[in-house]
């Protein structure tokens, strides 16, 4: 048997080693910081109604980024993380989607939820764990997730959701169905295992998935330098055999004209694509985090010069599709929106503590039955040492 590895190889008689220098892949940008396009680059498939929305979208992260990491200082939600400065690495990418794409989100892509139609009560219903969150209680502030938007529930765990990925789209490709999955993770989730073994198995089995990473230089403190000697993380795309593409990503346009050609190589070829935003958080890594310990104020106002919602912001005006007399108004209706379902949410009972036994098993098995006797039980006994909303059993 003819050997694959020996007649596909570029054969030569000398060692000739290579290193990082050998492969340098370069960032594609589209959009510069004025809003005007850089010389021979050409505009994404976009058009008026889809420009708008994405910048309505940016507005309305903004807001409520604002409003949320002030609320959890306040102490009336327990953590928060914002996306500031990251707007158009996972907005960009999902607009550029069906809407029955899948998504599997790490946890800095509230945008792209909002993107979809996640609305501001499902949003604070999720952040107070109130008996109208969809995930009924059981998760963390911005543990999101959707099933009517395509939007798989966020894991702290981090990385897990990469292998996920690639099996999602294996079960695409296995029922012919015309969809791709997009998995976003940081440059930190690449140093997990489950990263290798997620590309891997994609580049193998050819499945229609976009590993989607937001490179914005620290893993929490951890900067870029420390976690990798090699030219970023596209490499690793290529390595794993997998179509690679680096973009600038705080230019929306670049992130969603590559997007839109990786759809298509995943959906209409089957062929596993990665993309590399390189972009930065202007906030804390999350609401515990303390920036300053390990990054200075100069290289926040580098990128801070570099902001993804002014860039789209200034192209807007340039095409006459906006002005700052809009702006005003629209953030200030995000504003107010956000205010008056977070004051809704916040007054509603938790879920009753008979959604602790549902929604996993079809049939609730006997240890968890006898748990549930025993918590019904315990509750009727001392009804007057828990509040009353905990004691709602949601069959009486």
């Amino acid at each position: 048997m003819t050997d694959k590895r020996q007649t596909a190889a570029l054969i030569v008689h000398e060692p000739k080693f290579f290193d990082a220098t050998s492969l340098q892949i370069p960032t594609l940008r589209i959009l510069r910081e004025d809003g005007t396009l850089y010389p021979g680059a050409s505009l994404p498939e976009i058009d008026q109604t889809l420009a708008l929305k994405i910048y309505d979208t940016f507005l309305f992260i903004r807001a409520l980024d604002e409003r949320l990491l002030a609320s959890q200082r306040q102490g009336r939600i327990s953590f928060y993380m914002t996306e500031t400065g990251e707007e158009a690495a996972d907005i960009g990418s999902t607009a550029a989607l069906a809407d029955d794409d899948m998504i599997m989100a790490q946890y800095r892509e509230q945008g792209a939820l909002a993107f979809r139609g996640f609305t501001p009560d499902q949003f604070m219903n999720q952040l107070f764990s109130n008996e109208k969150d969809l995930g009924k209680g059981r998760q963390m502030p911005i543990h999101y997730g959707s099933s009517e938007l395509h939007y798989m529930t966020v894991s702290s765990t981090l990385g897990t959701q990469l292998p996920h990925a690639t099996g999602y789209a294996f079960a695409l490709k296995a029922q012919q169905k015309p969809n791709c999955v997009l998995c976003f993770f940081g440059e930190g989730a690449a140093s997990e295992g489950d990263f290798h073994a997620a590309l891997n198995m994609a580049g193998v089995f050819k499945v229609p998935v976009i590993f989607f990473c937001r490179n914005n230089g620290y893993a929490i403190s951890t900067p870029a330098h420390e976690q990798y000697a090699g030219d970023g993380i596209a490499p690793r795309g290529v390595g794993y055999g997998l179509k690679t593409i680096r973009v600038d990503g705080n230019d929306v346009f670049a992130v969603l004209k590559a997007t839109q050609e990786a759809r298509k190589l995943a959906v209409e070829q089957h062929q596993p694509v990665l993309i590399e935003a390189m972009t930065y958080r202007l906030g804390a890594h999350s609401s515990s985090d303390d920036p300053s310990g390990y990054r200075n104020k100069s290289e926040e106002d580098t990128w801070r010069a570099k902001c993804p919602v002014m860039r789209l912001k200034n192209w807007l005006i340039h095409q006459h599709w906006w002005d700052e007399e809009q702006d005003s108004q629209r953030k200030q209706f995000h504003r107010d929106a956000i205010v008056a379902a977070m004051k809704k949410a916040e007054k509603l009972p938790a879920p009753p503590l008979n959604d602790l036994f549902t929604d996993v098993y079809d049939t609730l098995p006997w240890h968890l039955k006898e748990q549930q006797a025993e918590l019904v039980s315990h509750l009727r006994k001392y009804p007057d040492a828990y509040p009353k909303s905990a004691g709602r059993l949601g069959d009486e």
